[in-house]
């Protein structure tokens, strides 16, 4: 499946940071060849879980661990195809404007592209908010590890979106609809993309060769805190509540999860929270 970037990024790989342990980083190395194992030749992306036409935008925070499995390996091919992957997620999936689509589908004979189309968002043109954070996040990510300039400019785009796009005023500052198209009264929010905005956020502006963008960058993603852990989205204050940060959005269609906390919600807030503080403490 195509979140085995989430799954041992998020874990194994933090538990090498912090500790080391040869058999650990072998097995970062090997979740990464794995994911590269659903690389398909014809469209060039890495297939989502759903179908083998599919390219979600979601896989844009995997291939990291795609890039690392190549780079600690040495294996240009993979490298290759974690760049391809790239490459056509930024063409296919990333608007002129900074949007993004959910999902691309390809011709599997051909590989030509066919349309963009949607499971989370409104529809296969609007723009689902979290969708829009995996990329301002991945991109980031992906011009990190290879200094990509490209990566770079698709992520600032993608934030130049939020912010245009994002109240940083009154109760929900910084905190998005879960589709940006989404026009009802009242709006949903999904506190899961402001978290994982917050942190993409972060990498802009460390990434930004200038110090105004860095600043803005930096800016945004301490106003999305502010919010988060305010009294209307953080729980600790709400009694029997499973979670922490409230007013998550799992699967608005389905109806699963929707203004509840969800675990990628819970991780990326943690995650932003941990980048503020170390960078609270260097002032």
């Amino acid at each position: 499946m195509h979140d085995l970037g989430f799954l041992f990024w998020s874990a194994w790989k933090r538990w090498y940071d912090l500790y080391g342990g040869e058999s650990v980083r072998e097995t970062v190395i090997t979740a990464g060849q794995t994911m590269g194992l659903r690389f398909r030749e014809k469209g060039g992306y890495l297939r989502s879980f759903v179908a083998e036409d599919s390219l979600f935008i979601d896989i844009m925070m995997n291939v990291g661990i795609v890039f690392y499995a190549a780079q600690q390996t040495g294996d240009a091919d993979l490298l290759n195809r974690a760049h391809t992957h790239c490459r056509t997620t930024r063409r296919f999936l990333v608007r002129g404007d900074g949007s993004t689509a959910h999902e691309g589908i390809f011709d599997l004979a051909t590989g030509e592209f066919l349309r963009q189309s949607t499971h989370q968002g409104l529809r296969g043109d609007s723009a689902w908010a979290r969708g829009l954070a995996w990329a301002l996040y991945g991109f980031g990510t992906a011009c990190g590890m290879t200094g990509e300039p490209a990566y770079y400019d698709t992520a600032a785009r993608c934030a130049g979106f939020y912010l245009a796009n994002t109240c940083f005023s009154g109760p929900d500052a910084g905190v998005p609809p879960n589709d940006f198209d989404d026009r009802e009264t009242p709006l949903l929010y999904d506190s899961s993309a402001a978290a994982v905005a917050a942190c993409g956020f972060f990498n802009l502006a460390d990434l930004s060769r200038d110090a105004l963008s860095a600043e803005a960058y930096r800016g945004a993603a301490f106003s999305i805190l502010e919010t988060l852990t305010g009294p209307d989205y953080l729980a600790d204050g709400t009694a029997g509540w499973e979670g922490i940060l409230k007013h998550g959005v799992y699967h608005r269609a389905k109806g699963l999860g929707v203004d509840e906390s969800v675990m990628w919600g819970e991780y990326f807030f943690v995650e932003a929270l941990d980048r503020a503080l170390g960078l609270l403490e260097k002032a």
